[in-house]
C-alpha cells in the first residue's frame, strides 16, 4: 500500500515536469514558426524568443536552449497552430495569452520586415486564442514600441 503511494505521488510529480517542459516547448515551438512564417529565422529573431521566454515567461535558460534547439530541428515538421493554441487554452490565463501575442508581435517586428504571412499567423493565433482584433491591434502597438525603443 505504501508502495503504491509512492508510485502515484512520483507519477505526479513526474507528469508535472513533464507538463512543464511541454509548455515550454509549446512556446519555444510556436514562436519559432512565427519567426518562420517568412521563411527565415534571423539571429534577432532568434534572441528575441531566448530573451522573452527566459525573462518574460521566467523559464530557466538551459531549458530554454534545449527547447529552442529542438524546435529548429522540427520547424518543417510543423504542428498546426491548433495544437499549440488547444494547449495555450488549457495553461494561460487571457491575460498570459495577450502577453503571448505581444511577444509574438516583438519576434515577428525584431527583423525590421512585416510580411503578410506573419500578419495572418497572429490574427489566427489571435482569434484561436480567443484574443479580440482590437486587443491584438494594441499588442501590436506595444511590441512596435518596444522594438523601436531598442
Amino acid at each position: 500500500m505504501l508502495q503504491s503511494l509512492k508510485n502515484i505521488f512520483s507519477n505526479d510529480q513526474s507528469k508535472k515536469l513533464e507538463d512543464e517542459n511541454n509548455e515550454i516547448d509549446i512556446l519555444a515551438g510556436l514562436m519559432i514558426e512565427a519567426a518562420n512564417t517568412d521563411g527565415s529565422i534571423t539571429q534577432e529573431e532568434l534572441n528575441k524568443i531566448s530573451h522573452s521566454l527566459i525573462n518574460i515567461f521566467k523559464e530557466d535558460p538551459n531549458t530554454v536552449e534545449q527547447s529552442l534547439t529542438s524546435a529548429l530541428k522540427n520547424k518543417d515538421n510543423s504542428r498546426s497552430l491548433f495544437y499549440y493554441t488547444s494547449k495555450l487554452n488549457k495553461l494561460y490565463s487571457y491575460e498570459k495569452k495577450l502577453k503571448l501575442i505581444e511577444v509574438l508581435w516583438e519576434i515577428i517586428l525584431s527583423d525590421n520586415e512585416v510580411h503578410d504571412f506573419e500578419t495572418n499567423l497572429i490574427r489566427r493565433l489571435a482569434g484561436l486564442l480567443y484574443i479580440s482584433d482590437v486587443e491584438c491591434g494594441n499588442a501590436k502597438i506595444r511590441a512596435e514600441s518596444k522594438v523601436i525603443e531598442q
